[in-house]
């Protein structure tokens, strides 16, 4: 709960009524508004706000008037920490760090410093500051600190000492990249942060009047990064440059990659930049294998689940695949699933586009679509270099379907990937796509479809009793478990919503996969050659003990891996 307290000061200065005080302190103690907005709102001078706090707290006020924070000092608190507790760093004077604090009497705001500067061994001083001014910093931590600000101000000297579109083109000497340019400068600053805070996607999107820079982290966008338009030229022909892609083409999509180190470790980088109305937007994907969890019992797979996709791996021909949406984790699951299967033993081919991850013992080929090598004529060329195992990146269209199913017919395992919402739904849709129902039946070995959710921090989640509608709700999402997970079911007294802590500012760190795995069977063979519609192909599936995503995700709340919040989101 807000302190308010200093409220009454001001009606003691005298620039506020009492009556307007307790108005003002009912409204912001019961969150409907913040107190300096208020305060604002009656035309209270910010300096007398701030008095008010210093004096009431018994902390020194500082006033930043218009100073930048640097970003030196900046890093001493992490951005998601600072937007939580509302407090920011000022400056580092004498070994000892300087903090400003919207509200000094938050005792967990208190507890938060001391944590986080306990990892740093650096002293700190609380200030009180005005909402303006911690607003302002947390702006700074939008513009990368003084990172940005430093290389805005060489890229704008660059700008008055030659034009712009001579610089794009100059950004290369004999035998490399001009290291010291602003605008490298600029693209290895947001690929570093963007990297040191998790993240799996960068989009740099040009506007009216700026670029704004989006990090997506555990599946959700933020904006990072703000920059002055006349950038957008130079950031993109550097990532051009970078990617071997045509400088002077601005008409059309263009893909490329490139790799580089960061923090002493080799990542890849896939960029495609796409037109728009006021420019090329760039997506760039980040691919650092020490981020990719590749091991099967780490995904989230358990009990049943996990038992399937164990028992289908061992089989020696079949076709095993995985669905969901775009950005489910599926190439994740069948990387995974290659390397519990990689032995010297096999001759494992993928066919992919692209390639995500390099697999040590996997013979990995991408795709062209550009030059004729695509999913159907790779598969054709794959089938005659002796494979055991084949990975198709994607299943489009009727022809790869049936090559897949014919090489997984002749004695091959095939793994592979199509868009369904649910695991049954992947045969009607092998069958809208012309495949015969009596070559799927004795092919199809396992389906596996899956989603992501944001899983919670294990040392700051908090506990929440089961009872009541809470509890009715939850045996009313597990009432229609199958056998044998319904008798392994045991209801927890409390399960667990995500709580922001110093180490962890959302309460989420990560995210794991939930699970809806079928699996082959003689049962399940005679529901697709007689009457393979969702209903019927469903009854089977759940007779064979197969449960649902959403059941799978209660159960990871009842083991207190995800809450309700992350749960809904499915």
């Amino acid at each position: 709960m807000v302190d308010v307290s200093f409220i009454d000061r001001l009606a003691e200065y005298g620039v506020l009524s009492q009556s307007d005080a307790n108005q003002i302190k009912t409204d912001a103690a019961s969150g409907r508004a913040d107190a300096e907005s208020l305060l604002a709102a009656k035309n209270v001078p910010p300096k007398e706000i701030l008095r008010a706090k210093s004096e009431t707290y018994g902390v020194p006020a500082y006033e930043l008037e218009g100073r930048k924070v640097p970003f030196d000092v900046l890093k001493y608190i992490p951005e998601e920490s600072a937007q939580h507790y509302r407090f920011a760093p000022l400056d580092v004077k004498d070994g000892v760090l300087e903090v400003g604090v919207l509200d000094p009497a938050n005792i967990e705001a208190r507890e938060a410093l001391k944590f986080i500067t306990s990892k740093t061994n650096v002293p700190f001083k609380i200030y009180a500051i005005s909402l303006k001014d911690l607003n302002e910093i947390l702006e700074e931590y939008k513009s990368l600190g003084g990172e940005v600000t430093k290389v805005l101000s060489e890229f704008e000297i660059a700008l008055q000492e030659e034009k712009p579109e001579v610089s794009a083109k100059e950004m290369m000497k004999e035998g490399g990249f001009v290291e010291e340019a602003p605008v490298t400068k600029m693209v290895a600053v947001i690929i570093k942060h963007a990297t040191e805070g998790r993240a799996s996607d960068i989009h740099i999107e040009p506007a009216k009047d700026k670029i704004r820079v989006r990090f997506r982290v555990d599946g959700i966008l933020y904006t990072s990064l703000l920059l002055p338009l006349n950038m957008r030229e130079a950031i993109v022909s550097r990532l051009k440059i970078m990617t071997n892609m045509k400088l002077d083409e601005k008409r059309k999509p263009q893909d490329g990659r490139f790799s580089a180190k960061v923090e002493g470790r080799e990542i890849d980088f896939r960029v495609s930049t796409l037109p728009t109305a006021f420019g090329e937007k760039v997506a760039i994907r980040i691919l650092d294998p020490e981020s990719a969890t590749l091991d099967l019992t780490k995904l989230g797979l358990e009990g049943r689940n996990f038992s399937v996709i164990e028992h289908a791996l061992k089989e020696p021909y079949g076709l095993i695949l995985l669905t969901g949406p775009t950005g489910s984790g599926k190439t994740t699951t069948l990387y995974a699933m290659l390397k519990t299967i990689n032995n010297e033993k096999y001759n494992i081919i993928s066919l992919e586009d692209p390639i995500e991850y390099n697999i040590a013992g996997v013979n990995q080929s991408q795709v062209r679509p550009e030059i004729g090598y695509d999913f159907s004529s790779g598969l054709r060329s794959i089938l005659r270099q002796d494979p055991d195992i084949i990975l198709v990146g994607e299943i489009r269209d009727k022809e790869t379907a049936g090559l897949a199913i014919h090489a997984a017919l002749t004695g091959h395992l095939v793994l592979s990937t199509l868009h369904t919402n649910n695991a049954v739904g992947a045969i009607p849709r092998l069958v809208d796509m012309g495949i015969d129902r009596y070559l799927i039946a004795p092919t199809l070995v396992a389906v596996i479809a899956q989603r992501l959710t944001q899983t919670l921090c294990p040392d700051s989640r908090r506990p929440m009793k089961i009872a009541g509608n809470l509890k009715e709700k939850i045996e009313d999402e597990l009432k229609d478990v199958p056998e044998p997970t319904k008798s392994t079911i045991k209801m927890p007294k409390e399960i667990y919503e995500a709580q922001p802590s110093a180490m962890c500012p959302k309460g989420t760190r990560g995210r794991i996969g939930v699970f809806e795995v079928l699996a082959a069977s003689k049962e399940l063979e005679k529901v697709i050659l007689t009457e393979p519609s969702t209903e019927n192909l469903e009854r089977e599936a759940r007779r064979q003990g197969m449960i649902t995503m959403r059941e799978d995700g209660v159960l990871k709340v009842l083991k207190g891996q995800i809450g309700i919040e992350q749960l809904a989101q499915l």
